[in-house]
């Protein structure tokens, strides 16, 4: 038999004896109808095209939501806070008793998946993260590029969580925050400069 087939039939074999562990597609609400609200969106904000917002969304002052972000709140809702950035193609969604609050002056990064999760005021997301169901990442902390921040569990304020789960692998310094700092500043920046552009 070919290395290839051995190997693909030693995966079968071992999958019969441990089948995964699945979890259900979609979260059911009690609710039989399921009721799609309108989101508010502050006359301040820049939403930019090719972003989707549904639900009961609100979107504060200064926020910026770049290209082809998906913001979903059919089962509980979603809020991004004052001058938070959130960047190209990224997706908030929440099940129903879990809404996904973002705080103010937060960046999340290109590609970031949060659900039901909450952002600490002036923390960052980095590329490609992702923060589960019931997770929470304290005041400032980063979640590194990649990082997988497991449901339930919580990083604290001004901590710099990494790996797959995500763990709280040291403080942050002076210089990480005040990077921070600068990249919400550029992000306003380019909310001022898109915005005579997109209206």
């Amino acid at each position: 038999m070919p290395a290839r087939a051995w190997r693909f039939e030693s995966s079968l074999r071992h999958t019969a004896r441990h089948p995964p562990r699945m979890y259900p597609l979609f979260m059911t609400s009690d609710d039989p109808t399921v009721k799609i609200e309108t989101p508010v969106i502050h006359p301040e904000a820049l939403v930019a095209p090719g972003a989707h917002i549904y639900g009961k969304v609100v979107v504060e002052a200064r926020a910026i939501i770049m290209f082809g972000v998906v913001i979903r709140a059919e089962l509980d809702r979603i809020e991004v806070g004052y001058g938070s950035n959130i960047q190209d193609n990224s997706v908030l969604h929440c099940d129903p008793g879990f809404p996904c609050l973002i705080g103010r002056e937060v960046t999340v990064g290109h590609a970031a998946v949060l659900h039901s999760t909450k952002i600490g005021d002036h923390g960052l997301v980095g590329i490609g993260a992702m923060a589960l169901t019931g997770s929470e990442l304290g005041e400032g902390a980063w979640l590194a590029s990649g990082a997988v921040l497991p449901e339930g569990r919580s990083i604290p304020p001004w901590t710099l969580a990494m790996g797959i789960p995500a763990k709280p692998v040291r403080e942050l310094t002076e210089d990480e925050i005040e990077r921070q700092r600068s990249g919400v500043t550029t992000y306003q920046q380019f909310l001022d400069a898109y915005k005579p552009l997109i209206g």
